[in-house]
């Protein structure tokens, strides 16, 4: 099994961790905010030195690519593309919505087959960004931009049970009210959350081009669904 740095900072936690053989060896966590960028570079550092200092070389570095902050992303991203250049390394982007459902999956083992995970990030007023997804991670529905009310979901949860989580959840728990819809409170993107998801990747030599690769900034979402709006009622907001 490979030797994989992590690298999450989609919100505003601020995460770093090392897994070897499916095992996590090295975590460091922050709630970053403003000096997220200051933060991170330390708890690189640390991994690196951990690392070094057990002689135990990298195979590859896995990053959270959204969506998520502009800054946050924007940060994470440059630094797991200068350590893939340092280090000549292969670079594994992970969507953060994936990463959301691990630890549903690795703490719920109880959830039915027919169940649907939806893991939301949390965006202005009632929009969230979300996606659906089986217990396998097979996409149901693809990230998307949404504003919450009474009938979402509506469709899907008169057929299956749907489990929210994530940032964007909390919000949502007055307003999608179905016997169907269930909530799972406390799940954050964490980089110990992303081994399993990278070793996939790594097994199947799933890299992304470290010159060429781009984020998935909220920012896209906002101007899809402003763009989205205006077409339907001819309100941009």
């Amino acid at each position: 099994m490979p030797c994989i740095l992590h690298i999450e900072t989609a919100t505003d936690l601020c995460s770093v961790a090392v897994s070897e053989d499916g095992q996590t060896i090295f975590k460091q966590e922050s709630d970053g905010g403003a000096a997220q960028a200051q933060r991170l570079g330390s708890m690189v550092d640390e991994a690196l030195s951990f690392t070094d200092s057990h002689a135990i070389p990298f195979d590859a570095v896995s990053v959270s690519c959204g969506p998520g902050s502009y800054t946050g992303l924007r940060i994470g991203v440059s630094m797991a593309k200068g350590v893939c250049y340092g280090r000549n390394l292969p670079l594994i982007a992970l969507p953060t919505l994936e990463v959301l459902c691990v630890p549903v999956l690795l703490q719920h083992d109880d959830l039915p087959d027919d169940a649907l995970l939806c893991p939301m990030i949390d965006a202005r007023r009632m929009e969230v960004y979300c996606a659906l997804y089986t217990r396998s991670l097979k996409p149901v529905s693809e990230t998307e931009a949404k504003v919450i009310d009474a009938d979402s979901f509506r469709d899907v949860l008169a057929q299956r049970p749907v489990w929210f989580f994530g940032g964007g959840a909390e919000k949502c728990k007055g307003v999608i009210q179905h016997p169907n819809a269930h909530f799972i409170d406390g799940i954050r993107p964490l980089a110990r959350y992303m081994a399993p998801l990278a070793e996939k990747k790594h097994a199947n030599a799933d890299f992304s081009d470290v010159a060429y690769f781009e984020p998935f900034y909220l920012k896209d979402f906002v101007a899809t669904v402003s763009k989205k709006n205006l077409l339907e009622t001819g309100n941009p907001g």
